[in-house]
C-alpha cells in the first residue's frame, strides 16, 4: 500500500494571507496555527503531521476542545434561560463538566476510529496515528466556533427582550447547532489530507451522514428520557 506523502510544501503557510499575518502574529504561536488552519486546513494538517506531535500533546489539544465544549454548553444551558436551552440539556454543571472532560474525550477517540474506518473504506491510506492528529487538531481548531455559537445564543436571548422575534424557535435554536458544521468540515479536510484524498467532499459527505444519524439518535433517546 502506497504511503501518503506529508512532505512540507513551500506554500503551506505562505501566500498573501500568510504575509499579512506575519506582521502581527508570530509563526510559532498557537494563534497563528489556528488562523492558518481556518484559511487552509489541509496544509495546516500536513504541517501538524510533519511535526509528529506526541500523544500527550494530542490529548492536550483534545482537552482544550473539551473545555470549549463545556463552556459553550454551559452558556446554552445556564446563562441562556430559555426553553430551548433547558430542553436540550438539564444536567448539573458538575456532571456536564465530567461529561465534557471524560465522556467527550472517550467519544472523540471512538469518533476518530469511526472516521478512520470510513476513510479507509473510501480508499484512504492514513495511519491510525495520523487519523488522531487530524481529528483532534480539527476539534481544537473548531472549538472557537462552538463558543461563538453559544455567545450568539446569549445575544439572541438578550435581544428577545426588545425584539420578540428573536424568541422564535427558528431563530433561537439554530445557534445550538451552528458549531457542528465547521466541526465536520474542518475535520473532513484534515482527514482528507491525512489519508491522501485529493478532495475533501467524499469524507465530508460521509461524516455528515454519520453526524446526522448520531444527532437524530441522540435527540430520540433524549426525548425518551434515556439520556
Amino acid at each position: 500500500m502506497q504511503a501518503v506523502n506529508y512532505s512540507p510544501h513551500p506554500s503551506a503557510h505562505a501566500g498573501r494571507y500568510g504575509k499579512k499575518r506575519r506582521r502581527w502574529i508570530g509563526r510559532d504561536t498557537v494563534t497563528h496555527k489556528v488562523l492558518s488552519a481556518w484559511y487552509d486546513m489541509r496544509a495546516s494538517t500536513r504541517a501538524m503531521i510533519v511535526e509528529k506531535p506526541s500523544e500527550a500533546r494530542l490529548l492536550y489539544l483534545l482537552l482544550w476542545s473539551d473545555l470549549a465544549f463545556f463552556l459553550s454548553w454551559t452558556l446554552k444551558a445556564v446563562v441562556v434561560p430559555n426553553a430551548a436551552g433547558v430542553s436540550l440539556i438539564s444536567v448539573e454543571i458538575g456532571l456536564l463538566f465530567l461529561l465534557a472532560i471524560i465522556g467527550r474525550t472517550i467519544a472523540m477517540y471512538l469518533f476518530a476510529m469511526v472516521a478512520g474506518a470510513i476513510a479507509r473504506l473510501l480508499g484512504g491510506r492514513g495511519t491510525w496515528r495520523n487519523t488522531r492528529i487530524a481529528v483532534f487538531w480539527g476539534a481544537f481548531v473548531t472549538a472557537p466556533f462552538g463558543v461563538a455559537a453559544a455567545l450568539l445564543s446569549v445575544l439572541f436571548i438578550n435581544l428577545e427582550v426588545y425584539y420578540p422575534i428573536f424568541g422564535a424557535k427558528w431563530i433561537a435554536q439554530p445557534p445550538y447547532y451552528l458549531g457542528l458544521l465547521p466541526f465536520v468540515w474542518y475535520i473532513s479536510a484534515a482527514l482528507a489530507k491525512a489519508h491522501g484524498f485529493r478532495k475533501t467532499s467524499p469524507i465530508f459527505l460521509a461524516l455528515t451522514v454519520v453526524s446526522l444519524v448520531a444527532f437524530v439518535g441522540a435527540m430520540y433517546f433524549h426525548a425518551r428520557g434515556m439520556i
